[in-house]
C-alpha cells in the first residue's frame, strides 16, 4: 500500500565505497517522527528515523539545501509486511517543499 505524506527532513547522508571487494552506494534521509511511549516510561517530543532511498547520487539533489535544514518534503511511502505481525515503512519518493515551519510558496 502506497501513501503520500509530508515529512520534515533533518539530515541527508550519502554512503558509498567498497566493502570486502563489493561496491555499495546509498542515500539516507533522517525524517522526524513521534517518539512512542513504551512499558518503561512516558515520553514527549520527536526524534528522527533513517529511511534509505536510491544510491549516493540522490544526495546531489539535496546538497544545496544543507543550510536550509530542517526542511518540509513531500514523500511517498509504502507499507510492507514485516516478520511476525509487524509492518515496515519504505521510502519510495521524496521532494523538498519548504523550510520546516514555513509555508510553501504558492504560484501566482
Amino acid at each position: 500500500m502506497k501513501f503520500p505524506t509530508q515529512v520534515i527532513v533533518h539530515a541527508v547522508k550519502e554512503s558509498k565505497g567498497e566493502y570486502n571487494g563489493k561496491p555499495f552506494s546509498s542515500c539516507t534521509f533522517h525524517c522526524e517522527v513521534d517518539l512512542k511511549e513504551n512499558n518503561a516510561g512516558r515520553s514527549i517530543g520527536r526524534v528522527t528515523r533513517p529511511f534509505k532511498l536510491g544510491d549516493a547520487s540522490e544526495f546531489d539533489k539535496w546538497a544545496h539545501l544543507g543550510g536550509s535544514l530542517p526542511i518540509t518534503a513531500d514523500a511517498v511511502f509504502e507499507l510492507e509486511a514485516a516478520k511476525e505481525d509487524g509492518s515496515k515503512l519504505v521510502l519510495l519518493e521524496i521532494k523538498p517543499v519548504a523550510r520546516a515551519g514555513q509555508k510553501a510558496a504558492t504560484p501566482a
